[in-house]
């Protein structure tokens, strides 16, 4: 019997090994976050009017020392376009594995977040870890893609926000792909996958339709949701009575008052909100969801049952706006994954079903799998194992089985 119980001592001394290395490159990472947050703010700032350039052209870089062990990071500020075409800077983060380039070269991730905020100091690579909401990252990296995480228009780099507003988000998606091949290089294969969570999703998915016509020079291969708020309309419908629907509809007024201006007078938007939810909506949307959650349900609480008049999904204009910026207006012609947990609260599983149903009726590739108890914050991370297998299939020029 000592061989086994040999065995079980080195498994053992050999998952205190991991544990003490993961550790200390957490310690490690904290550190120089800290160093690189203090630092930061000079970063995003960019000049007015700024210089012109190609959606997807770096305007400026700079390497991060708080990468993830085993890789190299750099926090970016590239060209964009907004709602109207104007070019705008967004901010984000390009993370390549520190590891010989694959045959046939590398692959490029671009990740979609979910919710962190919509104004500018609650973009992700502004935290104290900028990777943290890159879910599946050290599974990506370990297998050899390069990572590209947007901020999306107005976090990061002060401007307008884009919460919810199909446009703008997936073209810092897919120019956030764009800025990664220029820092790349030759190490870049030339393809594409997205990859989006919640909000993420609706990015990722209205990228993946708008690809070849807003960035036919990338080579998109599939793109890939977890618990995606693909359908607006149901999203708000479902959550406008809820403290997450207070949330999500403070950040997204305000991004679709200035977004739509030429369009709809403030208070043709606003009209839709109670006294109170005009008073609060200023101060919630500039209140970021990871770090101020105790200021946001002493503002949001109160205003439950209480912030709109009527339901905006049936109320115009508010009805026809959340529809536009929905995803399926256009047909995906690339593979699709979606991973849905059956606990989530936020995004019904009903309404993801619903989408995949269409996605199917459009001759799309779905490959769909839902995860019993699993809610809305741990969706992207139960879809993770069948990812990758998924992404392999892609990486090896298959056609990955379809379940509609």
């Amino acid at each position: 019997m000592a061989e086994p119980r040999r065995g079980r001592r080195l498994a053992l001394v050999l998952v205190l090994v991991l544990l003490v290395v993961a550790g200390a490159d957490i310690v490690r990472r904290v550190a120089e976050g800290e160093v690189e947050q203090s630092a930061a703010v000079a970063f995003y700032s960019v000049p007015t009017p700024l210089p012109p350039g190609a959606p997807g052209e770096i305007i400026r870089r700079e390497p991060l020392a708080s990468a993830p062990f085993a890789s190299r990071a750099w926090r970016v500020v590239y060209h964009s376009r907004d709602e109207q075409g104007r070019d705008i800077a967004v901010s984000g983060a390009v993370v390549v594995p520190d590891l010989p380039t694959p045959a046939g070269g590398r692959t490029v991730v671009s990740w979609a977040h979910p919710t962190t905020g919509s104004a500018d100091h609650c973009a992700p690579t502004l935290g104290l870890d900028p990777f943290l909401d890159i879910e599946g990252l050290h599974e990506l990296l370990a297998a050899g893609y390069a990572v590209a995480a947007t901020d999306y228009p107005g976090m990061g780099v002060a401007g307008a926000s884009s919460y919810l507003l199909a446009v703008p988000e997936s073209n810092s998606v897919l120019d956030a792909a764009r800025a990664a091949r220029q820092i790349l290089g030759a190490e870049s294969n030339g393809h594409v996958v997205l990859w989006g969570h919640s909000q993420g999703g609706q990015a990722a998915l209205v990228a993946a339709e708008r690809a070849s016509s807003y960035a036919s020079d990338l080579t998109l291969d599939g793109v890939a949701v977890a618990a995606p708020a693909a359908d607006l309309t149901t999203l708000m419908t479902d959550n406008i009575d809820t403290m997450a629907g207070v949330t999500i509809a403070s950040y997204a007024i305000s991004a679709y008052r200035a977004a739509y201006a030429g369009r709809y007078a403030p208070a043709t938007l606003d009209a839709i909100l109670t006294p109170a939810g005009v008073a609060q909506t200023p101060a919630l949307d500039q209140l970021c969801l990871l770090t101020q959650g105790k200021r946001i349900h002493d503002l949001a609480e109160p205003l439950i049952g209480h912030y709109v008049r009527s339901n905006p999904a049936t109320t115009e204009p508010w009805a026809t706006l959340l529809r536009d910026n929905s995803a399926g207006g256009r047909p995906i012609t690339v593979p699709v994954f979606v991973g849905q947990g059956l606990a989530d609260s936020l995004v019904d599983p009903s309404a993801t079903a619903a989408y995949v149903r269409s996605l199917c009726s459009q001759g799309a590739d779905v490959s769909a799998h839902t995860y019993p108890g699993i809610d809305h914050a741990f969706a992207a991370y139960a879809s993770v194992p069948e990812l990758l297998a998924w992404l392999s299939t892609l990486d090896g020029g298959r056609t990955p089985r379809s379940t509609c």
